[in-house]
């Protein structure tokens, strides 16, 4: 299987964050690379990443990034690959309210996806629902995967009835 997903950061103090991300692609059995590509300190390794990523063979980019967040929209101005943004709390945040308006206010005709603070898992899960669009056995993995879900919440629910 050829890598499918890119996970970028702007630093590697984001890694914990951005490893959710990973786990997700472990447990769907996804191809990911992930590596560190700052905005801001390499913006030549983020413009050659952002342009080659399609030749590559990528279909999605997850980007990480704290404080003033560029990373996402950027990497999203030069490719034409759907970019997923997970703002991160980062030691000099604002709360992760700069990231998180960084990422979220991008202007028309640059959309980034925009998860909640810190919240990769979800940038990888909705990575999984994007290539199960034209991959049959992952759609079947998401269901799969949401059916659990629900079945979690009905018997929890069901035991806190039951008392």
């Amino acid at each position: 299987m050829s890598i499918k997903v890119g996970i970028i950061m702007g630093s590697k103090s984001d890694l914990p964050v951005m490893n959710d991300a990973a786990e997700v692609f472990k447990q769907f059995g996804v191809e990911f690379e992930m590596t560190v590509v700052s905005a801001h300190r390499t913006p030549e390794r983020m413009f050659k990443y952002a342009q080659e990523a399609a030749s590559r063979g990528l279909k999605v980019i997850i980007a990480g990034a704290g404080g003033a967040a560029h990373l996402p929209g950027m990497v999203a101005s030069i490719t034409v690959l759907p970019v997923i943004g997970v703002p991160v709390k980062s030691s000099n945040s604002i709360d992760g309210w700069d990231s998180i308006l960084s990422i979220l206010q991008m202007p028309n005709g640059i959309p980034v996806a925009t998860v909640a603070l810190n919240a990769a898992k979800n940038a990888g899960l909705l990575a999984v629902q994007i290539l199960s669009t034209a991959d049959e056995s992952l759609a079947v993995k998401m269901q799969t995967y949401k059916d659990e879900l629900r079945k979690k919440v009905e018997e929890t629910a069901a035991e806190l009835e039951s008392e």
